[in-house]
């Protein structure tokens, strides 16, 4: 284990909040889109959808390989298509022949909820990264003298 693997660790969980973050204010702002750029429907919430990150590692002495987490990744940005509203509105531009308009499945308390608990995480991830630099900056001193 490398003592950089704790910051690597902690950057890779920051670079995922980040993204989650992006993610929930995106789907904030387009609460309200009935119709996408492409025409087709309204738009639909995004979910970030990520893995441990697993690497490849030797051991020095059995020579076998093993598998050593390095953090996190994000694999895909997922629509969720679940819970379209029809709301009744026939002077919509995007009602239907029945006067129905589909609404886009974006809860505003539930982005709310996401982005505190993302931003708890991610000042977790700043504090743990923090922690690490002030060890190696420890153990610097104790090198010097």
């Amino acid at each position: 284990m490398s003592i950089f693997d704790s910051m690597q660790i902690n950057a890779s969980g920051l670079s995922l909040e980040r993204l989650k973050l992006d993610t929930i204010s995106t789907n904030i702002a387009n609460a309200n889109t009935t119709r996408t750029e492409d025409g087709e429907g309204p738009y639909l919430k995004k979910e970030v959808v990520f893995e441990e990150s697993l690497k490849q590692v030797e051991a020095s002495l059995a020579g076998q390989g093993t598998k050593k987490s390095f953090g996190v990744q994000p694999t895909e940005i997922s629509e969720n298509t679940e819970d379209i509203v029809m709301e009744y509105d026939p002077t919509h531009a995007d009602a239907n022949e029945e006067g129905y308009v589909q609404q886009s499945n974006v809860n505003m308390a539930d982005e709310m909820v996401d982005m505190m608990t993302t931003l708890r995480t991610y000042d977790a991830n700043v504090t743990a990264m923090n922690a690490s630099k002030e060890m190696l900056s420890k153990a610097l001193q104790i090198t010097i003298g």
